[in-house]
């Protein structure tokens, strides 16, 4: 007998539409109650609500209780398993702090949805079925955290929502999912090359994220930096390239000790130092900024996050966003 949580957390998944308005919002009734008649009969279900917030509403500190929470419960009692409903705007972000901040082999599945629960085509209940599947599944150990919605499992470092309303918005670009299900089986087709964990006592780094455009100047830059953050990810154009007009703005970050990272504002490759130009890839490595292999902007946001709760130092911090 598999012993699975589940810790609700709010969105759509835990929501209804107003007939009259046509308005989604949040339900006294939980709306996932009408559960149990779907679950196997190997499995022991206990839940609690530890938030009912829209995903926007949650953020690092919130991020950061989960991950506690889910520690307590894990050290408390005996579960094979942790199943995580969430809503999907943040959903991505929330997956990957727990990815970074969790320190145990069993299962922690993250699952939303797209539908509330009485729409035609409502994805919550199903999605939140497979989700436990996936948990009492022995394979999905070891994995690091995973999103399972519409029959496919994803890591959490690379997944992304695609869509704003498509039911199968949850990819993983370039990489694909590691598994699927099926109505009687879970299949896992790839394995995790590394995996890594901090294990923070708080998370109260100022970080800033910001996407590249064509003649981008460095006001941004410079009104950031004034308002005293503590560090910035970039999401550059191409495979890591800037507009000059930016540089001397950033050079004034560097120097004052605030991180810069640098993603690619598209959807699959890896920024390199490949272009001299003043504003390229190599120009910029060569002025001290941080290229991060692999991560989208608010997942690289997320995990300097983390890191800076533990150093602030660029030769320590760089190797942390290598791999």
């Amino acid at each position: 007998m598999k012993k699975i949580l589940i810790i609700h957390t709010g969105g759509t998944i835990s929501m209804k539409e107003n007939k009259q308005t046509g308005t989604v919002d949040r339900e006294d009734d939980q709306p996932l109650q009408e559960l149990s008649a779907m679950i196997p009969a190997f499995v022991t279900i206990e839940d609690m609500v530890l938030f009912q917030l829209p995903s926007p509403h949650i953020g690092p500190e919130q991020m950061l209780k989960l991950g506690k929470t889910i520690h307590e419960k894990l050290a408390a009692e005996d579960f094979d398993g942790i199943v995580i409903t969430h809503g999907t705007d943040t959903l991505e972000e929330t997956s990957y702090f727990l990815d970074l901040y969790l320190q145990t082999r069993k299962p922690v599945i993250v699952t939303g949805a797209m539908r509330s629960s009485n729409e035609l085509g409502s994805d919550g209940l199903y999605n939140l079925v497979t989700a436990i599947r996936v948990a009492c599944c022995d394979e999905a150990q070891d994995k690091g955290v995973l999103v399972v919605m519409n029959d496919e499992i994803h890591t959490a470092k690379n997944v992304t929502k695609t869509s704003t309303s498509n039911v199968a918005t949850f990819q993983s670009p370039q990489y694909g999912p590691i598994g699927i299900t099926t109505k009687s089986n879970v299949f896992f087709h790839h394995k995790l090359t590394a995996h890594e964990s901090y294990p923070i006592q708080n998370i109260q780094k100022n970080v800033s994220l910001v996407k590249a455009y064509a003649g981008m100047d460095g006001l941004i830059f410079d009104a950031l930096r004034h308002n005293k953050i503590d560090g910035l990810v970039v999401e550059a154009l191409g495979q890591g390239n800037l507009p000059p007009e930016t540089i001397d703005a950033i050079k004034n970050m560097i120097n004052e000790g605030i991180p810069v990272l640098l993603v690619s504002r598209c959807y699959q490759g890896v920024v390199q130092s490949t272009y001299a130009y003043q504003g390229g890839g190599r120009h910029l490595k060569d002025i001290g900024v941080i290229f991060v292999n692999g991560l989208t902007g608010p997942k690289a946001r997320i995990k300097l996050m983390i890191a800076l709760e533990m150093t602030n130092t660029p030769s320590e911090l760089a190797p942390m966003f290598e791999f």
